[in-house]
């Protein structure tokens, strides 16, 4: 296994990883809308905190060695099944050559009391 870790992506703020890539694969922990500069969340709509989270994902993933293109699962979290369509049209424009598998949830709270968290698998 190998720890992931860039700059480019919220640093991990508990016992975890940003990412770990393991046998060909790289599994991305959950980011939520944490401008990586700042420190700040990004607030606001759904498509704006949407965008952040896509942005750290694909972060990551270069840093890794990957990118969006070799997602094979991503898991989204929403605060509100109601911003669905929002977050889905932001999301599908970061997939334009394939479509992931996904899941999506509607979750009580999230980190922050942020919209929307999304993890994902990937390819190296």
């Amino acid at each position: 296994m190998k720890v992931i870790a860039t700059e480019s992506a919220p640093k991990a703020i508990g016992p975890y990883s940003q990412a770990i890539a393991s046998t060909g694969m790289v599994f991305v922990s959950g980011q939520i809308p944490i401008d990586p500069v700042t420190g700040n969340l990004v607030e606001g709509p759904i498509a704006d905190q949407t965008k952040r989270v896509m942005t750290n994902l694909a972060a990551i993933l270069e840093a890794a060695g990957s990118s969006l293109s070799q997602v094979v699962k991503t898991t989204v979290y929403l605060k509100d099944m109601g911003d669905f369509a929002e977050m889905n049209e932001v999301y599908g424009s970061h997939f334009p050559d394939h479509k992931p598998a996904r899941a999506t949830v509607q979750v009580a709270k999230l980190p922050r009391d942020v919209g929307v968290e999304i993890d994902c698998i990937a390819v190296l």
